[in-house]
């Protein structure tokens, strides 16, 4: 692919390296969904330095930008995304031990499954829940992901993160504001750079045994053969959105190679050549239906941008 050499390009590559920027980038290789739009510019910070100085210049040229990670809970629309995507990667993947104190520390590039196999290692409990889930820790914490009756929120001592003007501050979880996947992250324009968690001690055989039986329970119930952003829409107060789904007639509705899985109605896949239009669509006719069948507004867990 021929790559603009206009100015932004040439400044992001005067910061970044030009073997970290990109144009005209396909979104569908950077979300689990498969689908999407083009990011007029594709960014992966080398250091948080680089980080820094690239935020003062977006900022300063007014540029719109968008933070990512392994793109587990995200889609981009069809029409693209006219501003720059930066991916938080391999250079944030930092993981630091303290025995001591049953702490570890994981960059945000560092994948939960990853993450969680650290733990196992050193015998430290806690973290089960996150060996399942397709995502890094930098949106995992922004988001509050969770799974199988455990939270981020549950485990997490202090966050870093760096602000608008490239400024680093440490965040204690009261500080994070965490809710039901949400966090003071989505509410403030701040970058997870990493965050640390407390465990506790435990057995390393029940640690493993405990995280297959979760893999071997995320395999049965959910859809994996089919690219997705895991569960769609966020659990409604007092109901289950899969059964609301289900009950509402919507299982295997289809628009396009989008449709509700019928293995689990929580889940909108990609059985194919899905559009990121026809995955909105399929997400809007399932908002629209389940509110007329029950009176009850299910709000998307998957960002779209």
């Amino acid at each position: 692919m021929e790559i603009s050499k206009d100015r932004v390009y040439e400044n992001l590559c005067e910061i970044a390296g030009r073997e970290n920027v990109f144009t005209d980038e396909d979104m569908s290789r950077h979300v689990t969904f498969r689908a999407g739009g083009r990011a007029k510019y594709f960014l992966t910070p080398p250091s948080k330095q680089a980080m820094a100085v690239m935020l003062s210049y977006l900022r300063a040229q007014h540029i719109n930008y968008y933070i990512i990670g392994n793109g587990s809970n995200l889609l981009v629309r069809d029409e693209g995304y006219d501003g720059v995507i930066v991916k938080i990667g391999g250079a944030f993947s930092d993981i630091k031990i303290d025995l001591e104190k049953n702490q570890l520390y994981f960059g945000a590039g560092t994948y939960l499954s990853k993450a969680a196999g650290v733990a196992l290692e050193h015998s430290l409990t806690g973290m089960e829940f996150a060996a399942g889930i397709p995502g890094m820790i930098g949106g995992a914490v922004a988001m509050n992901a969770g799974a199988y009756g455990g939270e981020l929120k549950d485990i997490i001592d202090q966050v870093w993160v760096m602000n608008t003007d490239g400024r680093e501050l440490c965040l204690s979880n009261e500080e994070m504001q965490f809710g039901y996947r949400t966090s003071l992250l989505q509410k403030e324009k701040f970058i997870c750079l990493g965050a640390s968690v407390i465990l506790q001690r435990g057995s390393s055989d029940e640690i493993a045994k405990k995280m297959q039986e979760l893999l071997e329970a995320r395999k049965e119930k959910q859809p994996l053969e089919y690219p997705s952003a895991g569960s769609t829409f966020k659990r409604p107060e007092g109901y289950f959105a899969g059964k609301l789904i289900m009950e509402a007639g919507l299982r295997g509705f289809s628009v396009g190679e989008a449709c509700v899985s019928e293995k689990h109605c929580g889940f909108v896949v990609n059985k194919g050549k899905a559009t990121a239009t026809d995955i909105i669509n399929v997400i809007d006719k399932v908002t629209e239906m389940v509110y007329k069948s029950f009176g009850i507004k299910l709000e998307p867990e998957v960002k779209i941008i």
